[in-house]
């Protein structure tokens, strides 16, 4: 008997932010107010407090930091909710790139003291450039912080998009009693739970009922309310939906004040899973033959099993557990008996899933970030780019008896795109060299060869600063150039390393015929 399809609507969407502005912890309390917790886990603050559910490895609990996306599937008011937990450090901005190819929509949480910070800012170019809707939560309103109207012009003027405020804070930053429904005019009041690690009971009351129990506060907050409705700044749908508007809410996800409007929003305004073009642009539709990408390669989630583990967000059909799907690069048929759904590091078998789910793949050796599986009609997406590197250090194992778990461990990695991996016969295959956009991805490698391999490794970090894709004709060209090395990338491609712009520049001099490409995706 075949498993039955699960129609219930989709909500895929990332939440993304500056390091520290609270997204590990607002994970958590959407996941709290959703009922698969009965606690939520980063409550007590970083010296004693239990890990997140999707920062499980070692190093994102000593630090307090994301560096690594983390996928969870939930169910909330009949709805499927895939909700993917991304890096916040700029180290590791690549991962949440690949993260917004997978989405549909995004929630940025923005620091309520610090406003719109740089990697904020970033990320929403990112969204911009990906016709990714973005609803804004401005979160960490329990502590003293910029006026409300103040960050309201930030947005505005910093990032081109037009804040449409849903609910609007009642009380200064650091006095959080609650918010204004700017769609039904009521004050929906807070009560601090222990430690916030439960839900917040929330009271609703009528404007009259408010204004006396709250006075100047609610009084402020209705003058404030009645100047946003004089602007415009009213939610339309259409507009959020062509990434001209961002809806707002107001929350403090630490004593999770205004998560559970938060999830209600999403299941309102955000978009469903809709059409995926694929390579040539074409669009693939939710109900077409079954296809899904690969965003995400991450292997050491469990130390028992050592599996590695592949998300995929599925973009058309139905999936099955079980059937035999197609790898669009080789065109080989593979099974897909270990399939999971993922709940940060905790799965479970998954039987069926849908657009917009993310589905785990079980040691599916063959698969790459950016490969396409598909079933029935053939389709291949576009491959995800890769950020161009500026960090450089070679590798090498510390104990040169452990060369195969060294060779292994740096090929996984390769794989995951922890790091890029470049070799060149100079080198030779003891010594590759990494290429990462941020050293902390350097720390990362040296964590995880240790933990995972129990091969330690020794890194010599590069005086290279950019890369540049040289046609292999011309590689030879090269050759011998004083401060430039040329390396193959683990997919062929062949990169020449520079210390610097103006060693670029003086070398296009010199061979005023080399044809030398930029990497990547900008970043700026």
């Amino acid at each position: 008997m075949q498993p039955s399809s699960d129609t219930r609507p989709r909500r895929t969407f990332a939440v993304i932010s500056h390091p520290d502005a609270g997204k590990s912890t607002l994970t958590e309390a959407l996941a709290l107010h959703a009922e698969m917790l009965s606690e939520a886990g980063a409550v007590h603050g970083k010296a004693g407090r239990r890990g997140t559910v999707s920062d499980w490895m070692e190093m994102e609990r000593a630090r307090g930091i994301s560096i690594s996306s983390a996928a969870l599937q939930f169910a909330f008011r009949d709805h499927v909710v895939n909700l993917v937990d991304t890096p916040g450090h700029a180290d590791f901005s690549e991962d949440t790139y690949r993260v917004l190819t997978a989405v549909d929509s995004a929630v940025m949480l923005v620091d309520a003291a610090k406003g719109l910070e740089p990697q904020t800012l970033k990320l929403f170019r990112v969204c911009a450039q990906r016709r990714i809707p973005v609803l804004t939560v401005v979160n960490k309103w329990d502590r003293p912080g910029l006026e409300p109207l103040a960050l309201m012009d930030e947005i505005q003027q910093q990032i081109g998009l037009d804040p449409t405020p849903l609910t609007w804070p009642v009380g200064l930053a650091g006095d959080f009693r609650g918010v204004l429904d700017r769609r039904s005019g009521e004050f929906v009041r807070y009560t601090r739970t222990a430690g916030g690690a439960t839900k917040a009971p929330e009271e609703r009351m009528d404007p009259a009922a408010a204004a006396a129990r709250e006075g100047d506060a609610w009084a402020t907050a209705v003058e404030e309310h009645e100047l946003l409705a004089a602007d415009g700044a009213e939610h339309d749908q259409e507009l959020f939906l062509a990434g001209a508007t961002t809806p707002v809410l107001f929350a403090s996800a630490l004593l999770n004040f205004g998560v559970g409007r938060l999830l209600d929003t999403l299941l309102e305004l955000a978009p469903a899973p809709g059409p995926t073009l694929d390579a040539q642009g074409s669009p693939r539709q939710p109900g077409d033959d079954f296809s899904a990408y690969v965003f995400k390669v991450q292997a050491g989630m469990d130390a028992a099993h050592r599996d590695r583990l592949a998300y995929a967000r599925v973009c058309s059909g139905t999936f099955e557990r079980g059937m035999v799907v197609r790898h669009a690069a080789t065109g080989r048929p593979f099974a897909t008996k270990y399939a999971q759904a993922v709940f940060g590091r905790e799965r479970s078998s998954v039987d069926v899933a849908e657009p917009g789910d993310i589905i785990g793949l079980v040691n599916a050796a063959a698969l790459r970030v950016g490969d396409t599986i598909y079933d029935g009609s053939p389709v291949e997406y576009p491959p995800i780019a890769s950020f161009p590197p500026e960090h450089f250090a070679s590798v090498r194992a510390a104990d040169s008896g452990r060369h195969k778990q060294f060779r292994r461990g740096i090929e996984q990695l390769d794989q995951e795109g922890v790091v890029q991996v470049l070799r060149s016969e100079l080198r030779g295959d003891q010594a590759p060299v990494l290429a990462a956009v941020g050293p902390m991805q350097f720390e990362v490698v040296v964590a995880r060869m240790a933990a995972e391999y129990k091969c330690p490794v020794r890194l010599d970090h590069l005086d290279y600063t950019l890369a540049r894709r040289v046609p292999a004709d011309q590689a030879e060209a090269l050759a011998g150039k004083r401060g430039v090395e040329v390396m193959r990338r683990s997919d062929g491609a062949l990169l020449a390393l520079f210390p610097d712009r103006w060693r670029v520049s003086s070398v296009q001099r010199e061979l005023p015929d080399l044809r030398l490409e930029e990497l990547g995706v900008d970043q700026a």
